[in-house]
């Protein structure tokens, strides 16, 4: 591989690299290559050495004509899980089951509102409640069903049934 950027100044040089390994990533390819290099030993003698970096391909390398890389460990991005039609088109599943917003006003029976565990106005730390338990609390005049984040459309025709869903 050569590096396809001007080097020191100079537009026209290029160094030859070992290609060690390469590796796809979300925005591309990574190589990881050995540049040749120098190092100073303690004893005062200088020995060939390598230099490896990871680089961008191909905006910074480039193949050398004639050299075949089908033995270089590839690493491709793995494939994205499938999507079902019904992810794609309902979207991520939000947490199962309800809560109970309790709502105290004065002297009167409790009241309360029941939401879904996501919605902006369930209560923090509320336990969640099964469709059992959330269909008791519902039954009490004194629930509401909020509508805000669909618990109203969830619960209403298990409590009435379906009977009254029509097309319109």
């Amino acid at each position: 591989m050569l590096p396809a950027d001007p080097v020191l100044g100079h537009p026209e040089q290029e160094v030859v690299a070992r290609l060690w390994r390469r590796r796809q990533t979300e925005t591309g390819w990574v190589y990881l290559v050995g540049l040749p290099s120098y190092r100073d030993l303690e004893d005062g003698r200088v020995e060939a050495a390598e230099y490896r970096v990871g680089v961008r391909a191909p905006e910074h390398v480039r193949p050398v004509d004639g050299v075949d890389y089908d033995q270089v460990p590839t690493e491709p991005l793995p494939p994205a899980p499938p999507t079902s039609v019904v992810r794609e088109v309902l979207g991520e599943r939000r947490p199962s089951g309800w809560v109970l917003a309790k709502i105290r006003e004065g002297r009167g029976p409790a009241r309360g509102v029941l939401h879904a565990p996501d919605c902006e106005e369930a209560p923090q730390g509320a336990p969640p409640l099964n469709v059992r338990r959330a269909l008791d609390v519902a039954e009490n005049p004194g629930t509401r069903l909020c509508t805000l984040c669909g618990c109203a459309q969830e619960l209403t025709p298990l409590l009435s049934g379906f009977g009254h869903i029509t097309d319109a």
